[in-house]
């Protein structure tokens, strides 16, 4: 407007250069130290090295990777070949189509595989360590497999038909495009769904017969699905259900009628509901109308299938021609419900007591009569289980070349948190393991988006255990442990709650007997750092050393920059600090960064790496320099006998991402 002061862009460039050379400043000092400092630790590490090669080659031996099964053909990877065997005829004469290294992309691991109908074209998707996206490489599969198309960044993709493939695209870990691209006749491609909402991120899954290719927009709390016909793959795509605020839904068909699996209603956890509309009879359009009066309120159109218990986790849901199976978790435990559609009977299946993760064998057939996957914990390495349809038992399979250990003892706590909520634990000890109370306790914690802890098989964690180590894992609230409600009341303006269950879990431990805060270490990742950082702030004397990777420790500075490619996003999960005050003085209270005082804190050892997309790693830097100022400032004000000053470690990985990382630089950390 006239008259209207132009603002001036030059105190702007001064200081993001400012900031650029505090980074670089802050970062070659960190490197410094890093490089003074780990020479200390190199016969620990070389010893811990040695042990974990040894048990990575014990275990390797035992875990194949999963098979995906055409009729008679079957597809598997190894080692970055991808294999193809008969049936019939066994693994051992399978023949190698092609590998990683063929393909020019020697630094890379295959991430995703989808094989059209008619097998005649494979679509993989290779990631390397220092990207968070992925090439996309479509083969021409027959006696000499050759390379159709290449597209970058691509997150997911799915057939549609024979030659019809559907893949999202991805940028700034964004997820927003869909297109549609065809290998037969008159090649092209085009764009067949724009997400306009940023807290919204965009997949594709194809149902279990195949029948619809469904594009899922979700965003935190809310959902929205769009179905492609596989019979008619180049018609638009249909809209289910217009997004409603704090309702998720996702789609499966079977015998021309659709299931959703959706938390409409009350209680908001998920429901199995099935349409009376057959889809063979209407045409789609009128469908997706009918399911939108369900949304309204209106019942005549469907019926309950299948409702969750209160305090249960959804794990998996896996349809069958017959049969469904939903893989659930309550307190801890991992169970199975087998839903018949025959005798519409619900049997439920408890798995054994240490077993704390479950892998589904990729792509098993609609009409198979056996379901087979995997149950690991952290120490006990993934054991193949399959359960019969036919005869409605688990069936262990043959035991492996390397049995699971016996000598390690699971038990399952509850701990009180101020809100006198029950917070379930899970931990791990050898049981030769004498007078606990001065074995080394390591407790881990996340809490956040709903996601459960990591509790997968790592080498490392057997270490431990068999050299006496002490594993807690506590799943307090935020995470997804307990169902829906669990992640909502830890969340946004629950945050807090999240903070008292961990200090009860801890509390619990050692009351308990499990070890001592003097022996005490707590480890996290990611946003599991801000619940252990603020820990570490609260209440310091409940443990001796914290060991974080990647770790969110600047909450609410982060939240703050909406040109970060998470921050709209994570509004769901954190809060709007920008447009409510009230939200950032909430943001405020916990913030690890935000609330580092002098005083004494425990040992501190962080991992981070350079170019993390997700974490930024100034707020890291900045994190560390004020922890260190703040333990010495305490410790130049007290003159106690015996003063300890606790160790503050960064290592800056130049390499890696936030994501999962090969064998090779796993061990290196």
């Amino acid at each position: 407007q006239e008259g209207a002061k132009v603002p001036s862009k030059r105190k702007q460039n001064t200081s993001i250069a400012t900031s650029d050379l505090l980074h670089k400043k802050l970062l070659k000092s960190e490197r410094k130290n890093w490089n003074n400092i780990s020479p200390t630790y190199k016969a620990m590490t070389k010893r811990i090295k040695e042990k974990l090669e040894e048990l990575h080659n014990m275990y390797t031996l035992n875990s194949g990777s999963p098979r995906m099964r055409f009729g008679e053909n079957v597809y598997f990877e190894e080692n970055g070949c991808i294999f193809l065997a008969k049936a019939d005829d066994g693994e051992g004469n399978a023949e190698i189509l092609f590998s990683v290294e063929d393909l020019g992309f020697s630094d890379a691991f295959i991430q995703r595989i989808r094989i059209s109908p008619d097998q005649r074209y494979m679509a993989i998707s290779l990631k390397s360590e220092n990207s968070e996206e992925a090439t996309c490489i479509i083969m021409k599969l027959g006696n000499l497999p050759v390379v159709e198309k290449v597209i970058p960044s691509v997150f997911s993709f799915e057939w549609a038909a024979n030659d019809v493939l559907y893949y999202t695209t991805q940028k700034n870990l964004k997820c927003q495009n869909v297109f549609m691209t065809t290998f037969t006749y008159q090649k092209h491609t085009k764009l067949v769904y724009t997400e306009q909402d940023a807290r919204f991120f965009v997949d594709l899954y194809c149902t279990k017969d195949r029948r619809f290719l469904t594009i899922n927009s979700n965003s935190k709390t809310t959902s929205e699905v769009w179905l492609v016909d596989c019979r008619h793959p180049f018609e638009p795509p249909a809209l289910v259900q217009a997004r409603t605020t704090g309702v998720i839904y996702h789609i499966e068909h079977r015998k021309d009628q659709l299931y959703i699996l959706t938390t409409y209603g009350e209680p908001a956890e998920y429901k199995a509901i099935l349409t009376d509309n057959y889809i063979d009879r209407i045409n789609l359009d009128t469908y997706c109308t009918s399911y939108r009066n369900i949304a309204s309120g209106g019942k005549e159109n469907w019926q309950l299938v299948y409702a969750l218990e209160k305090k249960t986790k959804l794990v998996d849901f896996e349809m069958f021609s017959d049969d469904c199976i939903m893989f659930l978790k309550n307190a801890g435990h991992l169970y199975l419900n087998v839903i018949s559609f025959v005798s519409h009977s619900v049997q439920s299946i408890k798995l054994p007591t240490w077993a704390c993760e479950y892998e589904l064998e990729s792509h098993p057939e609609l009409t198979t009569s056996t379901c087979y996957f995997q149950l690991s914990s952290p120490v006990h390495p993934p054991k193949r289980f399959a359960y019969s349809f036919k005869e409605n038992n688990l069936i262990e399979q043959a035991v492996q070349e390397v049995p699971i250990s016996t000598n390690c003892h699971t038990t399952r706590l509850l701990a009180k948190s101020k809100d006198e909520t029950l917070v379930p634990i899970t931990v791990f000890h050898n049981k030769n393991s004498k007078e606990l109370h001065r074995r080394p306790l390591l407790v881990h914690v996340y809490g956040a988006y709903g996601i459960d802890l990591n509790m997968s098989f790592k080498k490392e964690k057997l270490m431990l255990i068999e050299e006496g180590w002490i594993l807690a894992y506590c799943h307090v609230r935020g995470g997804g442990e307990q169902g829906l409600s669990w992640h909502r009341d830890g969340c946004q303006q629950n945050k807090l709650q999240g903070l008292h269950d961990l200090k009860a879990c801890i509390t619990l431990l050692h009351q308990q007997g499990f070890s001592q805060p003097n022996h005490t270490a707590l480890a996290a990742a990611s946003a599991g750092g801000v619940l252990a950082g603020a820990l570490c702030n609260t209440d310091p004397a409940l443990i001796r050393a914290m060991v974080l990777q990647a770790p969110f420790v600047d909450v609410l500075n982060t939240m703050m920059k909406t040109h970060l490619p998470l921050t709209i996003e994570e509004q769901e999960e954190w809060g709007n600090p920008l447009e409510d005050e009230k939200c950032m003085k909430y943001i405020k209270s916990y913030c690890p960064y935000q609330n580092i005082k002098p005083q004494c804190y425990p040992s501190v050892f962080i991992t981070a790496y350079e170019n993390d997309e997700r974490i930024p790693l100034t707020g890291i830097l900045q994190y560390v320099q004020k922890l260190r100022k703040a333990a010495l400032d305490h410790a130049s004000r007290t003159s106690k006998k015996g003063n300890w000053i606790p160790n503050i470690i960064l290592d800056v990985q130049a390499s890696g991402s936030h994501c999962d990382s090969s064998w090779e630089h796993s061990l290196n950390e």
